[in-house]
């Protein structure tokens, strides 16, 4: 039988090891080292975990996280009401806006399809988006899913569901990442970089 900490110590290292990405030896870890931190900096943590629970919400129109609904996005006019990103998680707006590439607003599903963890296109953020197409100036949808089983199920649901509208349906491209080689990409990576080149 495997040896515990005694109370305190354990139940720490137990909430660290329930985070995603954390496993046993790292939430370990991170509890001796915390139990080592100053009060100063325990405190900073506490607070913070206490103000983002207090404060934090998910925008009552696009999904994504804020402290205001509409989030500053949605309410931004210097933004592209003509075009919406959908994503999986309000993560992957980030990534995006990384990019300095994309003005349009944002629609966070909140997951996605993904019969083997009992979620359904019920479960997702789907109906708003629906709703969000019918009184508004919208003309094209991004759909920037992740390139997995999951969103590759999603991407083709939604692409099925929006043909039923006027609205023009795109997805990210996809294929070879700069400083890649040829010789590690995976079929699928490959097959789709060569069924979306281009003229040079």
């Amino acid at each position: 039988m495997a040896l515990a900490y005694d109370g305190a110590i354990q139940r720490l290292i137990d909430a660290f090891a329930h985070l995603p990405g954390i496993g046993p030896k790292g939430a370990q870890r991170i509890a001796f080292y915390m139990l080592n931190a100053s009060d100063e900096e325990s405190q900073g943590l506490i607070d913070a975990i206490t103000e983002v629970k207090e404060k934090v919400r998910f925008c009552e129109i696009c999904g994504n996280v804020c402290e205001t609904s509409p989030c500053p996005v949605c309410v931004d006019p210097r933004r592209d009401h003509g075009v919406i990103c959908v994503v999986e998680e309000p993560k992957d707006v980030m990534s995006v806006e990384r990019t300095r590439e994309y003005r349009g607003l944002y629609h966070v599903l909140g997951g996605a399809i993904n019969p083997m963890a009992n979620v359904q296109p019920g479960d997702l953020n789907i109906a708003k988006l629906i709703e969000r197409l019918k009184d508004s100036e919208v003309k094209e949808v991004i759909l920037a899913l992740n390139p997995n089983v999951e969103g590759e199920a999603t991407t083709s649901f939604l692409a099925q569901l929006l043909s039923q509208t006027d609205i023009k349906v795109t997805r990210l491209a996809s294929g070879l990442p700069v400083g890649g080689d040829l010789e590690y990409a995976d079929e699928i990576t490959l097959g789709r970089a060569l069924a979306g080149r281009r003229n040079v």
